[in-house]
């Protein structure tokens, strides 16, 4: 494709989105686009298979491997913060949740001078990328608040669960008798309450991105896409983006305009190595400075999760048990037959939204997920060998940011990643509410009819310094990278882009994707990005008129 109209730098879960709209024919403008991936254009059979999901984390063909800095506050540990690198970016390998975060979110994005990014305003945007699929754990379907809120005509299938399980039963009973609403639609008009949550998952298998939105059986001869291809920098005539250069060094031009959706962490240091970003950083590294925003790289945010394990009676239906042996084959022949099988699971299976310092409040403060199994100590999602349950918990709004930015000039040298993890005293105080909320909850009847004992951190793990000191040695990434590329006006010193996701003082040049989030979203973060993605797509469309 000679010289297209658009360059989309990403396939991710607004990269993907953002391509297809634009090649779309029924925009009516017939627009050439060329989409650059750095990883290849195949997935894997695990990444099919959603309970399979965690078998691709450390495979660096199709993930970008990150680790943050040491963090004061987590004692000088690091995190390893893997993010998908591959067609459809980490919705290929993600957690399946789909969860769009509260109402109050966008209108705290709207209320910074983000015009038009109120929930008013992107509501019709999730409603249609979605096809939302209620099914035996659901009662919303056909209702007023239904069409209200959810997509039902959209390329990217949402479901439930397509089978109760027990002990997540067990979990939402006893939640609920604290006086959560059960079973009602997180995605409607009121996020708290407890349930089971809704899937990227349609007939047992993943739903990607890029599956539903670059491979869904239309042929579009306005898209080209290259896979296999890292975009070294972008390319600037004055302040204006023409192009990109790759790290074969290989330059392409669009006529319109460059789009960068290459993620949260990715996005910041292209623009870095392009010469976009802080005066002092670039200058260490003897970048030419395209145009000066101290902002690229800062308000950096990412979920915090902690999580307690239980181990049940041994009769309990867990999934350590079901997950081996002649139980594992059942299940196997299940998912391949279409039927319900534990290999359709998400790793998150049932929820509870409340806050957690009045549980009776509406607004929310932090998402528990609820697993029935557990993982063993040191391994990356090895189930145990004994029937047990995992509840964990997230911040849902923390306090504490971070950055991120280049270590060297060099496209392939590892960047700088710190989230300052619990930095803020706040932050530490929601963490031992948290705790403590989750040992309740595994206490508590009818769940309790399977506990047995507390498997991590312990019936010894008992003062806020034992169990502080249990987060700061276990906690891990939600994977919900945000903030890098703040969206503000002009008038912020600190953004990155305006409302209509173009680059302060540069032309042709916009960032679409999570990156943009003034702040992270009370929720997990793939459907918030690929509402930045559909509201993006029109943002560039209408300039194009």
């Amino acid at each position: 494709m000679d010289n297209p109209d658009y360059i989309v730098i990403g396939s991710g879960a607004s990269g993907s989105i953002v391509a297809s709209r634009l090649a779309s024919s029924e925009s009516g403008q017939s627009a050439s686009v060329l989409l650059i991936e750095a990883g290849p254009a195949r997935d894997n059979i695990y990444s099919r298979i959603p309970a399979a999901f965690s078998k691709n984390l450390q495979n660096p063909d199709l993930m970008w491997q990150y680790q943050t800095s040491p963090a004061d506050a987590l004692d000088g540990r690091s995190v390893y913060i893997p993010q998908g690198k591959l067609l459809g970016g980490s919705t290929a390998i993600n957690g399946l949740v789909y969860n769009r975060g509260q109402a109050a979110d966008f209108n705290y994005w709207e209320s910074l001078g983000n015009s038009g990014w109120g929930y008013r305003d992107v509501l019709p945007y999730f409603r249609r990328s979605e096809s939302r699929v209620a099914t035996l754990t659901s009662n919303e379907e056909g209702t007023e608040q239904h069409s209200q809120f959810r997509g039902a005509h959209g390329p990217v299938h949402i479901s439930d669960p397509d089978r109760l399980d027990p002990i997540c039963d067990a979990f939402i009973n006893a939640v609920g008798a604290y006086g959560l609403p059960m079973h009602n639609d997180y995605n409607g008009a009121v996020q708290r309450g407890t349930g089971y949550y809704q899937r990227f998952i349609q007939s047992g298998r993943r739903v990607t991105a890029a599956g539903a939105f670059l491979d869904n059986g239309k042929s579009n001869a306005n898209l080209q896409i290259m896979a296999g291809v890292q975009v070294a920098r972008i390319l600037f005539k004055g302040n204006r983006a023409t192009g990109v250069e790759t790290l074969d060094r290989q330059s392409l031009f669009a006529n319109r305009e460059v789009i960068v959706c290459a993620g949260t962490v990715n996005s910041a240091t292209l623009l870095q190595r392009s010469g976009v970003g802080a005066p002092d950083l670039l200058s260490k590294f003897d970048i030419p400075i395209v145009h000066a925003l101290p902002g690229v790289g800062k308000n950096f945010q990412d979920h915090y999760f902690v999580r307690l394990s239980a181990r049940l009676d041994d009769n309990a239906p867990s999934l350590n048990k079901l997950s081996r042996g002649p139980h594992l084959l059942r299940e196997i022949l299940r998912w391949y037959r279409g039927k319900p099988s534990i290999l359709a699971y998400s790793p998150s299976i049932a929820y509870a939204f409340l806050n957690s310092a009045d549980i009776a409040d509406a607004t929310p403060d932090m998402q528990f997920v609820f697993t029935p199994g557990s993982y063993q100590a040191g391994k990356v999602y090895v189930l145990d060998r004994f029937a047990a349950a995992t509840c964990g918990f997230t911040q849902q709004r923390p306090l504490s940011t971070g950055y991120v930015h280049i270590s060297s000039r060099d496209p392939q040298d590892s960047p700088v990643v710190q989230p300052n993890y619990m930095q803020h005293e706040e932050d530490r105080e929601t963490v031992l509410r948290g705790m403590k909320l989750c040992r309740q909850f595994l206490r508590s009847p009818p769940l309790s009819d399977y506990f047995k004992q507390e498997e991590v951190p312990g019936d010894d793990c008992q003062s806020d310094d034992e169990l502080l000191d249990y987060a700061k040695r276990t906690g891990n990434t939600g994977y919900h990278l945000t903030g890098t590329c703040t969206m503000g006006p002009s008038s912020n010193p600190m953004a990155v882009v305006g409302p209509d996701l173009k680059v302060h003082g540069l032309q042709a040049l916009r960032v679409i994707d999570a990156s943009v989030m003034p702040r992270v979203t009370s929720s997990n973060t793939c459907a918030a990005s690929m509402m930045i993605g559909e509201k993006g797509a029109d943002l560039v469309q209408s300039d194009a008129v």
